[in-house]
C-alpha cells in the first residue's frame, strides 16, 4: 500500500468454517469507512479451502493482505506476524468468526480524531448465533482498570495504537487464548489516554468450540489470563498474586498490604438490639466482636461513638468484648451519621479509616483485610465491602448512579447470581460505596473534607463518593470483604425530601452510570 491507513485489521486464521470466514472478511469490506488494511494471517491451516478463500479476498481488494504460515505457532505467533505487517496508525482486533458492526470502523475513527492522544479505544458488542440471533448485549463500563485485573472485559472492539503496542512487545508466546487480555494489560499502563466508546461495534459469533459459545471451551486461556495478570501486577509496583476466579474468564487479586497500617474501625451506636436468626442481640455487641475475633485487620482500634441513651450495660459489654482495641466516644448531639463519623475519626489514631454500620457482622471465615491493599495504591480512594442480608442475598454490591436515582447495584440478588457478566463476582470501580462499610486513607478522608453534615440520616455516603471521585480517585468494590448487614434494625428508614435536594443540588441528577450501565434494579 503506498499510503498509510488509519487502521488495520488484524486477523489470525486457523480452519474457520469457509463461509464463516467470507462473512467476517465481508464485514471489513463493506465498512462505508475505507481508510483501512485487513491482514490474515493463516496460521497452517489443514483445510486447503481456508487458503483459497483468503487468496481470493487477497485478489479482490488491495487493502487486504495474507500472510500464510508454514508452521502452526498459536494464535498469538499469528497474531505477531499480523503485526508485522500492519501498516495502520492503528491496529483493531477481530477474530476469524466474527463480524464488525456496519459503520464500526467509522465510529471508531470519529473518537480518534477528536483525541490525538487515544492509544486504546473500546467499545461494546454482543453475541449472534448461526440463526442471525443477537443476543448477550454487553453494556461495558468506562475504563475500569480494578474490573479489567478481574476479567479481560474490554475484548471487543478493541483498537490500540500501533507504535504502542510494538513498544510493550507486542503479542507474546505462552498467552494463547488470552493473548489479548496480556496485550492490553501491557499496553493501558503505558497508555496517555483510554476512551471506551459505548456503542454495540462487535458482533461476537457463537458457533460450536468458540469461547463466545461454551465458556469452558478453551480452559488453557483461563490460566493464561491468570499469568497475564499477575506479571501485569509485578510490574505496576502491586504487592499480590492473580487468581484464577470463582467462574472461567474471572480472576482474584490477593494483595498483601504494606506493613504498618492501623486501621481506626469508627462505629456510630446507640447501642441498639433485634432479632437476627431468631434471637435477640445488641447489635454492636455482635459488631464489635466479629470485628477483633475475624476482621483481619491490621493495627486494629475500634472508635465506638455512643449516643447518651446508649445503655450502661452496653457499653460495659463492649468494654468487655473489645479490650484494649477499643475507645468508646460519647456524643450529645441530636442523631447525625455524618456528625458521628467525623467525631469518631477525630479521635481514631490510625492511618486507615474503616466507617462500619452497629448492624454488621463478619461471618465466619470472612475478613476484611480485603478492604486494606488497594487503598495503598495512590489513585485508589475508598474501598467497599459485599453486605449481605441475613439471609444471603445481596445489600451491597456497589452504588449505581443512573437513570436519575441512587441506588445499590443488584439490590436483593441471591447468592448464586453473579450479576450481568460476572459483575458480581469481581473486584471493580464503582460510582459509590455505602458509609455502612466503607475504608479510607486518614489523607483522603480529610481533603475532602469528611462527611457532610447537612445530610444527616441518608446519602451522606453518595456525597462523600462524589467528593472522593471529584479529587480524582477510583473508588473500587471488593466481594472478597464480606459481612453481613442487617440493614434498617437500628433505625426507621426514612428519606427526607430535603437530603435528596441538597444531594441534586450539589451533584445534579445522575444519567448515565459509567461503571455500571449494564444493571437493572431488581
Amino acid at each position: 500500500m503506498s499510503e498509510r491507513p488509519l487502521i488495520s485489521v488484524l486477523t489470525p486464521v486457523y480452519n474457520t468454517p469457509t463461509g464463516v470466514l467470507r462473512e467476517t472478511i465481508e464485514s471489513v469490506r463493506s465498512q462505508g469507512f475505507t481508510d483501512w488494511q485487513l491482514v490474515l494471517v493463516d496460521d497452517a491451516s489443514p483445510d486447503p479451502a481456508v487458503r483459497d478463500v483468503l487468496r481470493a479476498a487477497a485478489a479482490s481488494d488491495p487493502r487486504i493482505q495474507v500472510i500464510e504460515r508454514t508452521e502452526n505457532g498459536g494464535i498469538a505467533a499469528a497474531s505477531d506476524d499480523a503485526l508485522s505487517a500492519a501498516t495502520g496508525t492503528y491496529v483493531a482486533l477481530l477474530d476469524h468468526d466474527d463480524l464488525l458492526v456496519d459503520g464500526a470502523l467509522g465510529r471508531v475513527a470519529e473518537e480518534i480524531r477528536r483525541f490525538d492522544d487515544i492509544d486504546y479505544l473500546y467499545t461494546d458488542e454482543d453475541k449472534v448465533d448461526e440463526s442471525g440471533t443477537f443476543s448477550d448485549v454487553f453494556l461495558k463500563p468506562d475504563w475500569s482498570p480494578e474490573r479489567l485485573r478481574g476479567q479481560m472485559y474490554t475484548a471487543h472492539l478493541s483498537v490500540l495504537r500501533t507504535a504502542l503496542v510494538r513498544s510493550v512487545g507486542g503479542f507474546r508466546a505462552g498467552f494463547d487464548g488470552s493473548q489479548d487480555h496480556d496485550l492490553v494489560l501491557r499496553v493501558t499502563e503505558r497508555a496517555r489516554r483510554i476512551v471506551h466508546v459505548p456503542e454495540v461495534l462487535y458482533h461476537w459469533r457463537l458457533i460450536q468450540g468458540s469461547a463466545a459459545a461454551d465458556i469452558e471451551a478453551k480452559p488453557y486461556a483461563w490460566d493464561a489470563g491468570r499469568r497475564a495478570v499477575d506479571e501485569h501486577l509485578r510490574r505496576v509496583a502491586i504487592d499480590g498474586v492473580a487468581e484464577l476466579g470463582p467462574v472461567p474468564g474471572t480472576y482474584r487479586v490477593r494483595r498483601n498490604p504494606a506493613p504498618g497500617h492501623r486501621v481506626s474501625v469508627i462505629i456510630p451506636t446507640r447501642g441498639s438490639s433485634g432479632m437476627v436468626r431468631g434471637e435477640r442481640r445488641v447489635f454492636v455487641e455482635e459488631c464489635v466482636r466479629t470485628l477483633v475475633e475475624r476482621s483481619g485487620l491490621p493495627g486494629l482500634e475500634i472508635v465506638a461513638v455512643c449516643d447518651t441513651v446508649t445503655p450502661p450495660e452496653v457499653l460495659d459489654a463492649l468494654r468487655q468484648v473489645g479490650g484494649e482495641a477499643l475507645r468508646i466516644v460519647h456524643f450529645d448531639e441530636p442523631f447525625n451519621f455524618s456528625a458521628k463519623c467525623n467525631v469518631g475519626a477525630l479521635h481514631a489514631t490510625g492511618d486507615i479509616l474503616l466507617f462500619l454500620n452497629d448492624d454488621t457482622e463478619v461471618p465466619a471465615g470472612a475478613s476484611l483485610e480485603p478492604l486494606v491493599g488497594p487503598l495503598d495504591e495512590v489513585d485508589v480512594g475508598m474501598t467497599g465491602a459485599r453486605l449481605l442480608f441475613e439471609d444471603g442475598r445481596l445489600q451491597h454490591g456497589g452504588h449505581v448512579y443512573d437513570d436519575g436515582d441512587w441506588y445499590h447495584a443488584r439490590f436483593f440478588a441471591g447468592p448464586d447470581d453473579y450479576g450481568p457478566f460476572s459483575s458480581l463476582l469481581i473486584a471493580r470501580e464503582a460510582s459509590g460505596l455505602t458509609a455502612a462499610c466503607v475504608a479510607m486513607r486518614r489523607e483522603v478522608f480529610e481533603a475532602v473534607g469528611g462527611f457532610s453534615e447537612q445530610l444527616p440520616v441518608n446519602f451522606n455516603d453518595v456525597d462523600l463518593s462524589y467528593k472522593v471521585r471529584s479529587a480524582g480517585y477510583r473508588l473500587v468494590w471488593l466481594p472478597d470483604a464480606t459481612a453481613f448487614h442487617f440493614e434498617s434494625q437500628t433505625r426507621e428508614a426514612t428519606v427526607l425530601a430535603s437530603e435528596v435536594q441538597a444531594t441534586r443540588a450539589r451533584w445534579g441528577v445522575p444519567g448515565r452510570d459509567p461503571y455500571f450501565p449494564q444493571d437493572s434494579r431488581v
